[in-house]
């Protein structure tokens, strides 16, 4: 895969579905070949929206090649956490041998870097992959926080294309979109509207597992500056976003894919399955698969 990967459009961080515990390959199929079709630009697997961290390696590969053959063609990223760096460096060996779009990789979690020890952490991550990087940056998950000069340093790095910005820092979001050194992608649902339409690149969205056709097409128009019709769809797809987070996600996705029989309603412990009181909220949304 080129070093210059464009990541731009709308990502799904694609949900792993389970029966008795243990993955789902038919349905994970199905799920990835619908969301081919309704137009997205590519998958994330083993984010965290798919449990990941309740995955063991041999999941997170199997899962992978699942993923890979269910849509030729269509560009996955792999998700990759930790915070051992021997241990991930390994393992983004291991990921070479098969044909990613990019990598998204978050910060050490738990042990809270210094910034020079997070731009050592990316930087000898990105040396040792064949695939192009996205960093996660996601404070409240890792525990600690990208810098805005510390990413900017970071984008040097041939193999370091991308950001999944769930930094809640909107100052820096801009300066990284006015820097153009990183294309920056919405991390959170809520921001896609303003991150694209001040020139971000695209969107990594749980949401869009849900009336994905029209996600796509919202990303498509605030890429073309077309802001008017772009607000008019954005306001109907904002109360089925706010309900897909009102709950852990990936609980109330999961809740609707399979309320529309595309998935078993299971999730891997400790994550716990939405409310009956929220599913029976997100079916007053009537929200179309």
């Amino acid at each position: 895969m080129p070093s210059d990967y464009d990541f731009s459009g709308l990502w799904i961080p694609v949900i792993t579905p389970f029966h008795h515990d243990a993955v789902d390959h038919d349905a994970l199929a199905r799920l990835v070949k619908r969301l081919q079709a309704d137009g997205v630009k590519g998958i994330v697997a083993c984010g965290s929206t798919g449990e990941a961290a309740a995955l063991d390696k041999s999941e997170q590969l199997a899962l992978l090649e699942t993923t890979l053959q269910a849509a030729p063609g269509l560009p996955v990223v792999m998700g990759v956490s930790g915070y051992n760096l021997l241990a991930t460096t390994e393992w983004i060996h291991e990921l070479a041998r098969w044909p990613l779009a990019g990598l998204l990789v978050s910060a050490p979690h738990y042990i809270r870097p210094s910034q020079e020890g997070l731009r050592e952490w990316f930087t000898r991550l990105a040396d040792a992959a064949s695939a192009p990087l996205v960093i996660y940056d996601i404070p409240y998950r890792t525990g600690v926080e990208l810098q805005r000069q510390t990413l900017l340093d970071l984008a040097a790095h041939p193999r370091i294309q991308a950001i999944k910005d769930c930094g809640g820092d909107q100052a820096k979001t801009l300066a990284l979109i006015a820097q153009r050194k990183l294309q920056v992608l919405a991390g959170e649902d809520l921001q896609m509207f303003s991150t694209i339409a001040q020139g971000g690149a695209g969107a990594i969205a749980a949401s869009a597992h849900l009336q994905t056709r029209r996600f796509v097409q919202l990303v498509g128009l605030l890429r073309d500056g077309a802001l008017e019709p772009a607000r008019d769809l954005w306001e109907g797809l904002v109360p089925w976003i706010e309900a897909a987070f009102a709950e852990p996600n990936p609980a109330p996705v999961k809740a609707m894919l399979a309320h529309h029989g595309l998935i078993r309603n299971e999730l891997r412990s400790p994550m716990t399955t939405a409310s009956p009181d929220h599913v029976a909220h997100l079916l007053r949304l009537a929200v179309e698969c």
